[in-house]
């Protein structure tokens, strides 16, 4: 799978007309799916169409998309939010506009506001348009967590942050609703085109939505029980296609290209679900014989104490014990069983999407099942590929804010990895051209760089919309390093413009 994409824009900034516009594109291609279109992601005023380029060009999906007969979307609705206005940066807010809080409040709570698309995180509606005297920028630096249900200002747009989440918005109050709830028959509050009126309350605000349970209590064919559990370990398909416009991560493995050879060694289908292993792994007995695939970076696989080395499938007896221990470059490991682990699906992915509370890490006692009887594989084994020492080159493209300043500040030296979580890399170096844009769809693998010049690759977990800047986006083909990489890492970004 090699993951492509392109922007179509109908106008610039809160656009009501150029929303209604994209949103009516999206609604008529919805009606008309193409194969190998993987994700359609509507912003402000853009609409972007992700692709896998290994199935369909560039080419077809630009006709596909100019051809879409105009669909008229369905009509949006008038939602009443109560909200109790306590936010953090309330009383900044007032300050900054020269108003008293009573003040914001009226005004903010005194006109409706159109949602034009949902995302940054799960059901997170991104709303205009702001009274001009209470547009505050957003905070140059965005906080490491906003409180779920928080009601926030940036510019002209409004929104409800509908979990626990980074953000850079002024933070004005709480909404006493879930706009997103996994386990509601219908998860998702608001859509694009609804019609939202804030109205000043006072009371309890929600817990943050429960879990959405994925893991079968009596798998059909149970075959290892997990003992003592890594640091985190997750049970991921290739992740959740076509539901970018809902603000869900497309989740999914990090090292998409070790996931797929953990189910190659034992024949499985590619969309298969394996277990993931970041950084310091599990302990897990085998309740029958079997076999299982085992690849990725930076472990070893022990059987009875016995080392396996990653690209290998294993015969298991009942009582077999495995213990994943680090050892060598690289930070994730996968492994599969026979058919793929049993799991159930959200919106047709069975991938655990932490951001999003659907499905969780694996804890002591859970069982994992396989799809076919554990003793029916045959092992085989590839040689992977090579992951190379010293600085991790990734090859890059202009993104859709690229400058030759920007490109020349990201591809003129090497980073240091700072940060390295699955919603991407945060690089230690600054002085990196960027800034706010109005939001719109951000790729995987984009580059982005907030007003303060530190950047961010964006990988399995990102955030669908964002109002930055993104100079640069990583050619697809290495993603599979750039998930590799652990804090401390250095990498260093080459433009390619080849196929």
């Amino acid at each position: 799978m090699r993951l492509e994409g392109l922007y179509l824009y109908f106008g610039q900034g809160l656009d009501e007309a150029a929303n209604e516009k994209a949103r009516a594109r999206l609604h008529a291609l919805l009606r008309r799916p193409l194969p190998g279109v993987t994700d359609l992601i509507l912003g402000y005023a853009s609409l972007y169409i992700e692709y896998d380029a290994e199935r369909v060009t560039r080419r077809r999906v630009e006709r596909w998309a100019r051809a879409a007969e105009e669909a008229s979307p369905p009509p949006g609705r008038k939602v009443e939010i109560p909200v109790v206005y306590d936010g953090a940066d309330l009383k900044a807010v007032a300050a900054w506009a020269g108003l008293s809080v009573d003040e914001v409040i009226r005004r903010h709570a005194g006109r409706s506001y159109r949602v034009f698309a949902l995302g940054f995180t799960p059901g997170f509606p991104f709303m205009g348009v702001v009274d001009p005297v209470l547009q505050k920028p957003r905070l140059p630096v965005p906080r490491p967590e906003v409180p779920p249900h928080a009601v926030g200002i940036a510019g002209p747009q409004t929104g409800i942050y509908p979990l626990k989440s980074p953000g850079g918005w002024n933070l004005i109050g709480r909404a006493r609703v879930r706009v997103y709830d996994p386990a509601r028959a219908e998860p998702f509050l608001l859509a694009p085109g609804d019609e939202v009126r804030f109205i000043p309350d006072a009371g309890a605000v929600p817990d943050e939505p429960e879990v959405l349970e994925l893991l079968p209590e009596a798998p059909r064919y149970p075959f290892l029980v997990l003992e003592k559990p890594g640091l985190l370990d997750l049970v991921l398909d290739r992740g959740r296609f076509l539901a970018g416009r809902f603000g869900l991560a497309r989740s999914g493995p990090l090292d998409p290209y070790s996931a797929a050879l953990a189910n190659r060694l034992l024949g499985n289908p590619p969309e298969a679900a394996v277990v993931e292993v970041n950084l310091k792994g599990p302990e897990l007995v085998a309740l029958k014989a079997g076999v299982v695939g085992f690849a990725g970076y930076g472990f070893l696989l022990f059987v009875n104490g016995e080392a396996v080395s990653p690209g290998r499938a294993v015969r298991l007896s009942a009582g077999d014990r495995l213990v994943f221990r680090p050892h060598g470059r690289g930070a994730r490991a996968y492994l599969a069983l026979p058919g793929g682990v049993e799991h159930g699906a959200f919106l047709g992915s069975r991938s655990v999407d932490l951001r999003g509370r659907i499905g969780r890490p694996l804890r002591p006692g859970d069982v994992l099942g396989s799809l076919r009887p554990p003793a029916n594989a045959r092992p085989r084994a590839f040689a992977p590929w090579p992951f190379e020492e010293g600085v991790v080159r990734l090859r890059v493209r202009p993104g859709p804010q690229a400058t030759p300043e920007a490109v020349r500040a990201l591809t003129g030296r090497a980073f240091t990895v700072e940060r390295a979580d699955r919603m991407g890399l945060r690089l230690q170096e600054g002085g990196v051209p960027g800034g706010e844009v109005t939001s719109e769809a951000v790729p995987l693998g984009a580059v982005q760089v907030p007003p303060g010049g530190r950047p961010m690759l964006l990988l399995a977990d990102r955030g669908t919309l964002g109002g930055y800047a993104k100079p640069l986006v990583v050619d697809p083909r290495d993603l599979w390093r750039a998930g590799q990489l652990r804090t401390g890492d250095r990498l260093r970004f080459v433009l390619d413009f080849g196929p």
